[in-house]
């Protein structure tokens, strides 16, 4: 059964709560979202994908505002910091830090894929939780990390207690609560691997498990269980008045859990694909989460009412209802088409076809791209949609996605030719 624990690689590659009015759901990565985290504010989104790349997103207008693209692998997990800054960890092993400027910086790297990501309460420190079976802490300034090693198989969660130690879940069916200075762990056993971790501002620990129960550790060491979903459980996240716990499944359901009735108050249901990650809007309190369909879903926590759209309808009020404008609905997180609406995380489409690659005004390009003899039509336009940008125009910035029928290649060619004039 150790493919449960792994099922993100495993199955993709083998005070009450404040409504917000409606917006689009958030699209624009080439692969199932692995990883979400909300800033502080709730402006800004920041995603990873297993399309190697992460997102940041402007929250109101659902527009990429940069993409992240360094690690060789899917990126599994991210963090937001004060300063604009930003964290991942992926599949490569590596744990990149990120300026606000997008710049990166490798902080080090595991032996196996990093999992988990968490900061310490003054965002000095970054704690992993890797597949080669260790755990570390590292400065965020790169000085030396302290490895903590201890579990027998996968380290799939880690986070920081009020107190500043760390804990984390594996795949051996074990919580395990670090000193602060070296020294061996103190190990709480569960009867189930575990996958994810989430940590209370009283220091109740709550972890979540394959057979899909969620162990709640109090502060006094008193160990509870409640049961959600009858599958894997994936993703945890807890509300910012920590009334609410949420758990995502590998079916597509969110759990909706109330924390002093240890009861499910809602089941959500957005996708029929796994919900991979979740994050709460510590401003107002609703719910995000991404999974394997590619899609950033919003919720109302209290009501369990969509905030976001499925249906595109946002793009057809704006471009018509053609099957080119539906289309295009996974480019315009990225891209604009008019004359004044400028670049986003892509530069605009406005006068694409018959323009050199790399020459959009404003836009900073890779030297990849700036070296390269393309000049954009239709057909050159497709071919790259056909095959995919990695390997179309290899050193690319643009999240890697296909489209692989014919006809909606032809519908989308249709529709920039009208659209970007």
């Amino acid at each position: 059964m150790r493919w449960i624990v792994g099922a993100a690689v495993a199955i993709l590659l083998a005070t009450p709560f404040l409504s917000l009015p409606a917006a689009a759901d958030f699209r624009g990565h080439g692969g199932p979202i692995r990883a979400l985290a909300v800033s502080s504010d709730g402006l800004q989104i920041l995603s990873g994908s297993f399309d190697t790349t992460a997102i940041l997103w402007n929250r109101d207008t659902g527009a990429a505002m940069s993409v992240l693209r360094s690690h060789d692998e899917s990126v599994n997990t991210v963090a937001l910091l004060p300063d604009g800054g930003m964290v991942t960890g992926g599949q490569d092993g590596r744990i990149v830090v990120w300026s606000a400027a997008g710049e990166p910086r490798e902080l080090g790297r595991h032996d196996g894929p990093v999992a988990s990501l968490a900061l310490s309460a003054d965002n000095a420190t970054v704690a992993s939780a890797s597949w080669d079976g260790t755990a570390r802490i590292t400065p965020i300034d790169g000085s030396d990390y302290r490895t903590l090693s201890g579990h027998q198989g996968n380290v799939n969660a880690v986070a920081f207690l009020p107190d500043g130690r760390a804990v984390t879940a594996g795949y051996d069916a074990t919580l395990r609560i670090w000193p602060l200075a070296d020294g061996p762990a103190q190990v709480v056993p569960v009867n189930a691997p575990l996958n994810a971790l989430a940590i209370l501002r009283d220091g109740t620990i709550v972890a979540a498990g394959v057979d899909g129960r969620l162990r709640i550790r109090a502060g006094d060491g008193a160990l509870s269980e409640i049961e959600t979903a009858p599958v894997p459980v994936t993703a945890l996240a807890i509300s910012p008045d920590e009334a609410t716990i949420a758990s995502a499944a590998i079916d597509g359901s969110i759990w909706l859990v109330d924390r002093a009735s240890g009861t499910v108050r809602l089941t959500l249901q957005g996708a029929d694909s796994p919900v991979w990650s979740l994050a709460f809007d510590p401003d107002d309190g609703s719910l995000f989460a991404g999974g394997g369909d590619r899609v950033i879903r919003q919720w109302d926590a209290a009501t369990g009412e969509r905030l976001n759209r499925d249906d595109q309808s946002e793009t057809t009020e704006e471009f018509g209802d053609s099957r080119g404008a539906q289309v295009f609905a996974a480019c315009q997180a990225c891209h604009t088409l008019s004359e004044d609406a400028g670049n986003r995380a892509g530069p605009t489409l406005h006068g694409i076809f018959g323009r050199r690659i790399a020459t959009a005004p404003g836009y900073n390009y890779s030297e990849a791209l700036q070296g390269m003899d393309i000049v954009w039509t239709p057909e050159t336009v497709s071919e790259l949609f056909d095959v995919g940008p990695n390997h179309y125009t290899p050193g690319t910035k643009m999240p890697e996605q296909r489209i692989t029928d014919p006809a909606d290649r032809a519908a989308l060619m249709e529709f920039l030719e009208e659209r970007t004039r």
